[in-house]
């Protein structure tokens, strides 16, 4: 087993390093000092030129969206070469998010780019590529062990044209963010009588979607993680078109795992 990376790319990984060096660290801490400035989940002026500057020079150098380490659209890393690249930008909590790594954009992408209709990457997928937008992953519930994710229970009932979604989702990362524009969410659609790993799917929600509220910001230690944010949100009879379905009713399971699976590697 190789667990070295490929001379091409440690050029490649040098000019990551060199840039969060040069260019992202000298800046994390005027970046942090302006979040109690105003509102905590909204961006400043000053946040916005720091955050979308350093994006501009990352896109402008081609040091993008490394994590599409099995598509076209990618430098062709391996996962473990990508790992060396996650290592530096672990260096800065600016790092992921200025070269388009950020969770759970990457892993929400990754079921855009696998998963997704044609419709749906051009409407999603196209912008998160270009750092235009957020996203978020509502999978985890507060009412069940979700831990054990066949215990996730949020309702989604085919009526007509459309999806009914009903339920509770917390730990949603990046939902506090005021630039995420959609979610992926896992939701029951299958009966007790179905298989286990087949009574779930997962669907595209807009985040403008009427129905959709935010309760509050979870913390850790005091901590919200704002403007980012990882929310409890309720979903009351949000309604969604059929074509939103990922796939086909009863693969949730299927899709989770091609999506957290590599989340373990480019992030955890």
């Amino acid at each position: 087993m190789d667990l070295g990376i490929r001379a091409e790319n440690a050029k490649l990984l040098d000019r990551v390093k060199e840039m969060i060096r040069d260019e992202v660290v000298p800046l994390e801490h005027e970046y942090e000092a302006e979040i109690a400035k105003e509102d905590r989940w909204q961006y400043t002026a000053r946040q916005s030129e720091i955050l979308e500057g350093l994006k501009a020079k990352a896109k402008e150098r081609g040091l993008w969206n490394f994590w599409l380490t099995d598509s076209d659209k990618g430098f062709g890393l391996s996962t473990v070469e990508y790992a060396f690249f996650a290592e530096e930008m672990g260096r800065t909590p600016l790092g992921a998010e200025v070269f388009n790594c950020s969770a759970p954009d990457t892993g929400n992408m990754e079921v855009f780019e696998r998963y997704g209709t044609e419709k749906m990457k051009q409407e999603w997928l196209i912008p998160l590529l270009e750092g235009k937008i957020r996203s978020a992953y509502c999978m985890t519930e507060p009412n069940v062990a979700s831990s054990d994710a066949t215990n996730i229970s949020m309702s989604c009932v085919r009526d007509g044209d459309h999806y009914v979604l009903n339920g509770e989702k917390w730990w949603a990362s990046g939902a506090g963010d005021p630039r995420c524009k959609v979610y992926i969410v896992m939701v029951k659609t299958g009966g007790d009588d179905a298989p286990k790993h087949k009574r779930h799917s997962m669907v595209v929600v807009a985040a403008n979607t009427p129905g959709i509220e935010i309760l509050r910001p979870m913390q850790v230690y005091g901590a919200d993680d704002a403007p980012h944010g990882h929310m409890h949100m309720r979903f009351t009879n949000v309604r969604i078109p059929a074509e939103n379905l990922l796939l086909g009713e009863g693969r949730g399971f299927e899709i989770s795992q091609g999506r957290l699976g590599p989340g373990r590697i480019h992030h955890c």
